[in-house]
């Protein structure tokens, strides 16, 4: 094993990654963009899009335990495990799915973000009474 330059041992990247009961901790953030309209004076029935694509970032070897086969690594082939990188996405569109595979991997949601703008409406050619929404959402999941 190496040491460092303050002369502390080199931690393998398997060692780096470990936290209490030798289960890697850190953090995975789970983000989707998400469209929906609503019609005149914000009815009640507005119509929601489906998820088009999951995104996740964190650590890669965190992301390969917790998600498994069903991660789609294309965008970012070849990662060492303990990089972090922020192009993977899950090869379904159940967000209920991710926060299932989290929570039995044992994190738990640590913060959430979200925001909403007008994409376009009438005056940019949208339909007739509908604006058209676009929102970003990411959840902050960690696993001491």
């Amino acid at each position: 094993a190496g040491r460092s330059p303050s002369g502390a041992p080199l931690l393998t990247a398997s060692q780096s990654l470990e936290g209490a009961g030798g289960r890697r901790s850190g953090y995975i953030t789970i983000g989707y963009r998400g469209s929906y309209t609503m019609g005149r004076e914000a009815q009640a029935d507005a119509k929601f899009r489906r998820v088009a694509r999951i995104t996740v970032c964190g650590k890669t070897a965190l992301a390969k335990e917790v998600f498994g086969e069903t991660l789609n690594e294309s965008r970012d082939p070849d990662r060492p495990p303990e990089r972090y990188t922020a192009r993977y996405y899950l090869k379904f569109n159940f967000l209920e799915q991710a926060f299932d595979r989290l929570s039995e991997a044992g994190f738990r949601m640590a913060a959430c973000s979200s925001t909403g703008t007008c994409a376009f409406g009438p005056e940019q050619g949208g339909p007739a009474d509908d604006k058209i929404w676009t929102s970003y959402t990411e959840y902050v999941f960690c696993r001491d």
